[in-house]
């Protein structure tokens, strides 16, 4: 009979606990570029994302939060086989990632397929916003074609007539210089795909002299904006033609550019010297651990922590019930570093935008900082394709 009462005191006991009490640590899991020149993007998508972890003491929603991350290598075929092993093998409960919208494109099916959550917290592209939109995506970004909107709508409104486009040969690079044409209506002289990765510019810095541009604008993130910056500078480009660009000339790519970059301009839903005092507090932090000044990158993959938080904490940790999961995560009830936003019917952003200056700080260190504000309160144009309420 003791031994009976002490079992039923053991069961009365465990199911006082509360659900976050109950179950196992949370696992997440990152996928992100942590190979080759885009590294630099991926490590601080990591490391925004650790640092918010850090800053809720260790925890995600009252549960301790266990991350393992995983290298894409900037491989579609990788990122699959990479993605199966923290849905499969790992059992996570979030996947947090990619860097690229290759990568997003390949990965989207064997997340969204295992009922597993993806948060997307930078790729963001158009079909995903649209017609082929999912409940259990979320994004922490933008839609990709809007931060390049931003620069559209700025060389229309300063009176430029006549642009050369670059970008990379994919879909991010497609969705930017489309973004761009939404709102430029002046002439564009040509519009060049490169290769993923390319990193020598003088054939296109040559046809950029010979069309004599008013401006230029150019998509090229991570190491291939760090040498175009740096060849555009060194060709005497600079001083007759005017830099627009995204995600070209950013905190990540700034410290190898430095002053080859300076007053060079970018759009952004966010920058370092955005003025509240959770964004203050963030840059602080970020610098003091990493040394270095946080992009965009960090800024949206710490409010990828802070969305998880917002909504496990809602749900009292238990996560069984995915539609009341997916409707907390559609609240997105926590302070964002960028200030208010909210989410549309297709899970991406509705947010403030930015035309950004690349500036050198008293301290040496290079960011961009807010020049003037270019959109408020702006939905991407796809949502109304996305057949979720």
């Amino acid at each position: 009979m003791k031994r009976i009462g002490f079992l039923v005191t053991v069961a009365l006991a465990a199911l006082a606990l509360t659900p976050a009490q109950a179950q196992d640590k949370l696992k997440i899991g990152i996928i992100t570029t942590l190979t080759g020149p885009p590294a630099v993007l991926g490590g601080q998508l990591r490391n925004g994302f650790q640092l918010a972890v850090k800053d809720l003491g260790g925890k995600l929603g009252g549960r301790e939060a266990e991350i393992t991350v995983a290298d894409d290598e900037l491989k579609p075929d990788v990122a699959v086989s990479k993605v199966k092993g923290l849905v499969e093998r790992d059992k996570v409960d979030f996947v947090v990632g990619p860097i690229f919208s290759n990568i997003l494109q390949s990965i989207m099916k064997p997340v969204a397929d295992a009922d597993t959550i993806l948060i997307s917290p930078n790729a963001g592209t158009s079909n995903f916003a649209g017609k082929e939109c999912n409940p259990n995506l979320f994004v922490t970004s933008y839609q990709n074609d809007q931060v390049h909107e931003v620069l559209g709508k700025y060389a229309q409104d300063s009176g430029i007539k006549k642009v050369f486009l670059m970008a990379p040969n994919y879909q991010a690079g497609k969705d930017s210089l489309n973004g761009f044409k939404h709102y430029f209506k002046g002439e564009v002289l040509d519009e060049v795909y490169v290769p993923l990765g390319q990193l020598d510019y003088q054939a296109e810095l040559t046809r950029i002299a010979a069309a004599q541009p008013d401006a230029i604008f150019v998509f090229l993130p991570g190491g291939m904006g760090v040498n175009f910056v740096k060849q555009f500078r060194q060709a005497g480009l600079a001083d007759k033609v005017k830099f627009l660009s995204a995600f070209t000339v950013d905190e990540s790519t700034l410290p190898a550019q430095q002053d080859a970059a300076l007053g060079f301009f970018g759009g952004a839903n966010w920058a370092p010297n955005l003025d509240n005092p959770q964004n203050q507090a963030f840059v602080a932090a970020y610098e003091k651990e990493y040394n270095a000044v946080p992009a965009t990158y960090a800024f949206q993959a710490y409010d990828a922590a802070q969305l998880i938080d917002s909504a496990v904490k809602a749900v009292n940790g238990n996560l069984s019930d995915k539609n009341a999961l997916r409707a907390a995560l559609k609240k997105a009830d926590f302070k964002s570093l960028r200030g208010k936003f909210t989410f549309n019917n297709n899970h991406y952003p509705i947010q403030d935008f930015y035309l950004v200056k690349v500036a050198k700080r008293p301290d040496g260190k290079f960011q961009t900082e807010i020049a003037e504000k270019v959109f408020t309160d702006y939905a991407d144009p796809h949502a109304k394709d996305c057949p979720m309420k």
